[in-house]
């Protein structure tokens, strides 16, 4: 029997809301880790929900994105395909 898929944690949520967000604005990850003192590498890692990111780093991507921050952790925020996210 199949494990069933367990429903996503707060800081995947958090992430694909913050990679969706930042390509409907059409920013790099490198302009946006800028925008929000912080590396590229730590915003991808974020993005895929692998980084326990702090709420300090939460709120400055929500600054730098202009998205209130309890509306990252949104489930439904955005009504997309996560395979059509994917870099």
């Amino acid at each position: 029997m199949k494990k069933a898929k367990s429903q996503p944690v707060a800081r995947e949520i958090f992430g694909l809301n913050v990679r969706r967000a930042r390509r409907f604005k059409e920013i790099s990850q490198e302009e946006l880790a800028f925008q929000a003192e912080i590396s590229r590498n730590y915003l991808s890692d974020v993005e895929r929900g692998v980084r326990n990111v702090s709420i300090d780093n939460m709120e400055a991507l929500s600054k730098a994105l202009g998205i209130n921050l309890a509306d990252l952790l949104k489930p439904d925020l955005f009504a997309m395909n996560a395979d059509d996210l994917k870099e």
